[in-house]
């Protein structure tokens, strides 16, 4: 794709504190094979040298332009701001986190698959994060996907929140190339204040596209303790964000019975995992975190309900010991 036919691409890095990786992300950005993009840092009010390492590049690079906010926001609102600052003459949006990195062919070769198929809303690909290469699960050779079947798959799958495998999804912010006239019909693009909002997002807008997938790893994800995802597994935060995107999404993909059943089958799983914690010193925080979700989901959290779970679970426990000491020790 030469350089005059190739759509405009606006690449977004939402970042607070990111001093340590931040030149690195803004590096990645700037090796990109593909070549006609502008590049917007969003400075969330950061106390570090994150500012200044971003106006240090902008200076270098016209490209690249820094927005700080006037106060400092919680993540998911960073990202609907910088949604907001797509170029309107923009075709697609790369998100790149402040702790991770894109791969020289990253932006290149979603854009040209997108360029394929105008229903494809969004594009993904292969992630490294750690040792692991996330977003598997796909048939290879296949690169479009129906979006109502990928979000039925992705829903009924995301059992991830227990048991479930880390690799497993349609992606990231990082991983993905979105369509920008998708972010455009919404005033903020990220629906909930979740850690997992991105999924919800997806999910909402599947049922209205195609999706895209490439069989290369053209990002790397960051692992560390400081991170949202790292954050969110401690907490098990994908349990409140399966089921809250069960109710919110559900009726796009199963019929009334189909959902209601899913519904039904994910809070029991959820109050199977808070029983399960009952042996566990979790603290006043992991308690009210989950009982303020239940509370907003419609499921507040009862000591009977939390009692008979905790049966259920010991009984389980005593018919089949083995499995259930397999599951009990990968959900805690």
């Amino acid at each position: 794709m030469t350089a005059p036919e190739a759509p405009f691409v606006t690449v977004l890095t939402p970042v607070y504190n990111g001093e340590d990786y931040l030149a690195e992300c803004i590096e990645s950005v700037l090796k990109q094979k593909y070549q006609n993009f502008e590049y917007i840092i969003v400075n969330n009010c950061s106390t570090d040298r994150s500012l200044a390492i971003a106006q240090e590049y902008a200076t270098k690079d016209r490209r690249i332009r820094v927005h700080t906010n006037e106060r400092f926001v919680e993540v998911i609102d960073n990202h609907n701001i910088a949604f907001g600052l797509v170029a309107a003459r923009a075709k697609y949006c790369k998100v790149v986190s402040a702790d991770d990195l894109i791969f020289p062919d990253c932006i290149s070769q979603m854009v040209e698959l997108a360029e394929k198929n105008p229903a494809i809303g969004f594009v993904g690909a292969y992630q490294l994060s750690g040792g692991c290469v996330k977003w598997q699960g796909f048939s290879y050779p296949q690169q479009i996907f129906n979006g109502l079947e990928i979000g039925r798959w992705i829903l009924s799958q995301r059992q991830s929140f227990v048991d479930g495998q880390p690799v497993f999804g349609f992606g990231s912010p990082t991983s993905l190339l979105y369509r920008a006239d998708l972010l455009r019909r919404w005033v903020k693009y990220f629906p909930n204040p979740s850690p997992h909002s991105d999924t919800s997002a997806g999910l909402r807008d599947l049922a209205h596209c195609d999706f895209g997938f490439l069989y290369q790893i053209l990002s790397f994800e960051r692992l560390h303790q400081k991170t949202q995802s790292s954050k969110s597994i401690e907490m098990n935060g994908q349990a409140s964000a399966y089921l809250s995107d069960l109710i919110d999404y559900g009726s796009f993909y199963f019929d009334a019975a189909e959902r209601r059943s899913k519904i039904s089958s994910a809070l029991r799983e959820y109050q199977r995992y808070l029983a399960i914690n009952l042996f566990r010193s979790r603290d006043k925080t992991f308690w009210d975190y989950h009982k303020g979700r239940l509370q907003e989901l419609g499921y507040p959290l009862a000591r009977w309900t939390l009692f008979k779970a905790a049966v259920a679970v010991t009984l389980e426990a005593a018919l089949n010991p083995g499995r259930v000491a397999r599951r009990i020790w990968k959900r805690v």
